[in-house]
């Protein structure tokens, strides 16, 4: 008998569990759809608006004078976007590339002054993922709401800077960019609809206007585009102890420390635990927590496991947790064209000659 520790749902969070009913009636057009549908509308009207108005005037948007790369989704919830990115940035160091990052820090307060990490920043300084980036890639990372004036502090500080990597930022097109790069899963585009009715931030269209759409998944799943697409395959390749930072492979820790737990406060945490089982570790317990969770204030005192997996993106919150049974599940990933990278580089080399000689020096804008 199944009981209410063991089930997967049993501490889930309402917010959490909100957000996976939410997911699962968009991948139909039912009736909640229906009825949502002419405030889907009318956000896609606006966001059409606003592309359109940036097209016609492109002097709206703030240009670096380095090459910007911008990696989104339009998809709510998780994509695999981070894994994507942070092995972006690690494929054009590899070029000889010198890439710094810019995100929004969502779940932190940053205020007026864009927040500059370099090495190990603390989560709640900046924010989860950028923190994560920082510490898995040692690019030096910049926050802000104003993604511009987040490009132009980043500039300022390391003026090595010779890429800028947009963390998501898709929709915010007051910071100009040279490469776009859409990130998609299994959900393909769901309904089709825009937020509230579906699960799209802009209208399905705009995937035709992007350099390349990333799925992770089967790409022949997804739905027929007109740019390049290339399939990624994340996996879970093995587990840091928080407390030591000793590493083991994932079956390794599942026969040394079971039972074993996972708490997840991502996107799709369903999805970093059904990899967890693919990779061969019995979770008797999971959590899921909303997305960008606040673990300042949690415990784990109710789960009665000897191991305890988390996100590499949570991971960078619970530095400050005694419980010596936390492990941080790192991830890579697998792209179905090998040359991606070589394609990519090649790209952004391309978008060096037709940056103005012109523009203002890195710390000031013409927006």
């Amino acid at each position: 008998m199944t009981t209410p520790a063991s089930r997967p749902d049993a501490a889930t969070p309402w917010r959490a569990r909100l957000a996976g009913h939410l997911q699962t009636a968009w991948q139909h057009d039912g009736l909640l759809a229906r009825v949502l549908a002419p405030l889907g509308w009318m956000a896609q009207r606006v966001s059409d608006r606003r592309r359109e108005r940036y097209a016609r005037e492109p002097q709206l948007a703030w240009r670096a004078p380095v090459p910007v790369l911008v990696i989104g989704n339009l998809l709510v919830g998780g994509t695999g976007k981070t894994p994507l990115l942070v092995a972006t940035v690690q494929a054009l160091q590899a070029r000889g590339w010198h890439p710094g990052v810019v995100s929004r820090g969502y779940g932190v307060t940053v205020g007026a002054v864009p927040r500059v990490g370099l090495g190990t920043p603390a989560a709640a300084e900046i924010g989860d993922e950028p923190a994560l980036i920082a510490a898995a890639t040692g690019v030096p990372v910049a926050v802000h709401p104003d993604r511009p004036a987040a490009a132009r502090a980043l500039l300022a500080a390391h003026p090595a800077v010779d890429v800028i990597v947009s963390d998501d930022g898709l929709q915010h097109r007051a910071l100009g960019r040279d490469v776009e790069l859409l990130v998609e899963d299994e959900r393909g585009v769901g309904n089709g609809r825009v937020l509230p009715a579906g699960p799209l931030r802009e209208a399905v269209h705009v995937r035709d206007s992007v350099d390349a759409i990333v799925c992770n998944g089967d790409p022949a799943k997804a739905p027929a585009a007109r740019t390049r697409l290339v399939g990624m395959h994340v996996t879970s390749t093995g587990a840091r102890h928080l407390a030591s930072g000793a590493q083991l492979s994932l079956p390794a820790l599942a026969q040394a420390h079971a039972p074993v737990a996972a708490v997840a406060g991502i996107g799709r945490p369903e999805r970093f635990f059904a990899a967890l089982r693919a990779a061969g570790v019995p979770l008797a317990q999971t959590r899921a927590l909303p997305d960008h969770a606040d673990f300042s204030h949690l415990d784990f005192d109710d789960l009665a496991a000897q191991a305890i997996l988390l996100t590499e993106k949570d991971a960078v919150k619970c530095a400050h947790l005694p419980d010596r049974r936390l492990w941080a599940v790192s991830a890579s990933i697998a792209l179905s064209d090998p040359h991606f990278f070589d394609w990519l580089h090649q790209r952004l080399t391309a978008c060096r000659p037709s940056l103005s000689p012109d523009l203002p020096p890195h710390g000031h804008s013409t927006a």
